[in-house]
């Protein structure tokens, strides 16, 4: 069953991820993310692409390589971390992806408006510092 606020993988695994490397200390490799995740490798990769391309995370090559954080856990949001694989958050968007009804009387607009504001507030709020993933692993 599924809630009416849904994320995409993306997004969920960039969450995710960003409370792994917050909660340890040195680089994580993606396979070992992956695997706690219980996520693709391959996906995963491409997520951690995009917080890099960000500013949000470094990536380090070899054997003991891995990703970590770019700046400390006080500084990124989860806001910082959604849109680094989302964009942008649009706070007034029609549900059905087009004008049909011109957005003048839609009975559920101001509603989805209103949710997406307060969401992208609190994820505006919340620092990786507070956010705490309760995934442990190794190494």
């Amino acid at each position: 069953m599924s809630g009416i606020i849904c994320t995409s993988e993306a997004a969920t695994l960039a969450l995710h991820a960003a409370g792994v490397m917050a909660a340890h200390e040195g680089s994580v490799s993606t396979h070992t993310m992956a695997e706690a995740l219980g996520a693709s490798e391959a996906t995963l990769s491409k997520v951690m692409q995009r917080m890099v391309k960000a500013g949000l995370a470094t990536s380090r090559r070899g054997p003991h390589g891995g990703f970590e954080l770019a700046r400390s856990r006080e500084t990124i949001t989860l806001l910082d971390v959604y849109e680094s694989v989302e964009g942008a958050i649009n706070v007034k968007h029609c549900l059905l992806g087009a004008p049909v009804c011109g957005k003048k009387h839609c009975p559920l607009g101001s509603l989805f408006e209103k949710v997406t504001r307060e969401v992208t507030e609190k994820l505006a709020k919340t620092t990786l510092q507070e956010f705490n993933v309760p995934i442990h692993i190794e190494g």
